[in-house]
């Protein structure tokens, strides 16, 4: 075989295998799948334990999260609208930056609850206990406000902060 053709061959094959290489590499990113939030919108969650999970950014819109164990859940940037959230516990935790709006949280439990942030203004709390709930930054409506001082008490273990403080309660 002639010298000048053995190059062309040995250039094609070395360009074949860079090829193969960088079309595995490129088919491997492209196939790793996306990170995707968790999405419950209009479930019936009736009763269900979440207790302890990470769920941030799940959506739960207009789900029936009613009697449902969140307590000491991770639900910063979670989207609750509508959803109903009446006798259940949220006992510690996180609903930092979460869209409340809608909801309803009557008779439910936040204690020790951070809910910084999130966006409740026509969220519903009639008779929820908020002992210890951080409420810093929540868009809330004027007269829901009023009926949460009335009951406000405890500071946050977490932020430190006074729980009618965050309520800016008189």
């Amino acid at each position: 075989m002639k010298p000048w053709l053995r190059q062309i061959i040995s250039d094609l094959l070395f360009s074949l295998v860079i090829f193969i290489a960088i079309a595995i590499a490129t088919l491997s990113i492209a196939t790793v799948p996306p990170a995707l939030a968790l999405d419950f919108n209009k479930e019936s969650l009736i009763g269900v334990d979440f207790s302890g999970r990470v769920l941030t950014d799940a959506t739960f819109t207009k789900a029936n999260l009613r009697h449902s164990n969140l307590s000491h859940t991770d639900l910063r940037g979670v989207s609750l609208f509508g959803a109903n959230l009446e006798f259940a516990n949220l006992e510690g935790a996180n609903l930092s930056n979460a869209t409340l709006d809608t909801a309803r949280f009557t008779k439910a439990n936040l204690t020790n609850a951070i809910l910084e942030g999130a966006f409740a203004f026509n969220a519903r709390f009639d008779g929820a206990k908020i002992d210890g709930a951080d409420f810093t930054d929540v868009l809330l409506r004027q007269d829901v406000q009023k009926k949460l001082c009335q009951v406000a008490q405890g500071t946050n273990p977490v932020t430190g902060r006074a729980t009618r403080d965050t309520l800016y309660c008189p």
